[in-house]
């Protein structure tokens, strides 16, 4: 046989033989641990709403959304993010369900500690894309640009409020300037200095959001391209995350996932606190479209999409699948 460099001594080949020697050599490893699952609680509804674009995804009622969490618990998975869906006539151009103590995000809140107490984080989504009348993620000036400051003094006060009901983790997820820093001060004058800080520190204006705005029912016309980063970029994501890590994160996250794998390489290369990615709506629905077509295998291309991620960085992922792949890992 002829040589070759080391080869015919060198076979590479001889590590992945059966599933047992992969099992044994493979290099990165999913646990139910690494999951958070993303949950969308609706005001208003007597049953779960399933969302056309996200196939097996609800906005779930107050019981349905209890009952999801004690699934998560039951699953082992980490944490379980809420977004809260107000009625329609209870949105306002300066977002009032998010402030209210009994708007339905905050409710939500008390609702699912109650029925897991410290078994699960509940973390909560803090930002006013679901309860304004514009769909935006911020108050609007007398030119109907979104006000940064404005919009901070908001995020203050949804910190402290949803603080109040339970969260243990916010994730102030609106791409202001200063908004980490903001939070960070509103939670300690209340004596919250126990409240976590999920920063949404990278979150590109991608065009894969589209089935979240079926989810929420956002009200938003146009685009969030003057506050959400530009796909093109790259290292504006690093001046992100050191001005984050700066104003007081606790743990930094890069969304979308799949589409930013190198950003998130990045991200987690460059940083000594925990880094959480997002598998975001888009992503979701691709696969499952896909797999509703007999185009791909579905359960191998949820598995290899969660590994890439985690391999490119993440300690945690937020995914759809969350509790269906930590049932299957367990």
């Amino acid at each position: 046989m002829t040589t070759y460099g080391s080869f015919p001594g060198s076979r590479p080949r001889r590590l992945r033989t059966t599933p047992v020697m992969r099992r044994m050599v493979a290099e990165t490893r999913l646990h139910p641990a690494d999951f958070i699952l993303p949950a969308f609680v609706r005001e208003g509804v007597s049953e779960p709403v399933p969302i056309a674009a996200m196939p097996g995804v609800v906005q779930h009622t107050r019981d349905s959304l209890k009952k999801a969490a004690a699934e998560a618990v039951a699953a082992g998975i980490s944490g379980i993010m809420l977004f809260g869906v107000p009625e329609e006539s209870k949105k306002d151009a300066v977002g009032t369900p998010g402030t209210d103590p009994d708007g339905i995000l905050q409710v939500a809140l008390r609702d699912v500690r109650a029925e897991v107490g410290d078994e699960l984080l509940v973390m909560s989504d803090l930002c006013l894309d679901e309860t304004t009348d514009h769909g935006h993620c911020g108050v609007l000036d007398s030119e109907g640009r979104v006000d940064n400051d404005a919009t901070l003094e908001r995020y203050a006060e949804m910190a402290q409020v949803q603080a109040d009901a339970g969260a243990h983790v916010v994730g102030p997820s609106g791409m202001m300037d200063g908004q980490v820093g903001v939070v960070r001060d509103a939670l300690d004058q209340i004596g919250r200095e126990d409240v976590s800080i999920l920063a949404y520190t990278v979150k590109y204006s991608s065009a894969f959001f589209g089935p979240f705005r079926e989810a929420v029912g956002s009200s938003l016309k146009g685009d969030r391209k003057t506050y959400q980063q530009d796909p093109a970029n790259a290292r504006e994501s690093l001046r992100e995350l050191a001005l984050d890590l700066e104003e007081g994160a606790d743990m930094v996250m890069v969304k979308p996932a799949g589409p930013y794998l190198d950003i998130l390489a990045r991200v987690a290369d460059a940083v000594d606190v925990p880094v959480v990615a997002y598998q975001i709506s888009g992503e979701y629905s691709m696969v499952e479209a896909a797999a509703e077509k007999g185009w791909i295998d579905r359960d191998q291309a949820i598995l290899e999409t969660l590994t890439g991620i985690k391999r490119a960085g993440a300690q945690n992922i937020l995914t759809y699948w969350a509790t269906e792949v930590a049932q299957k890992l367990r």
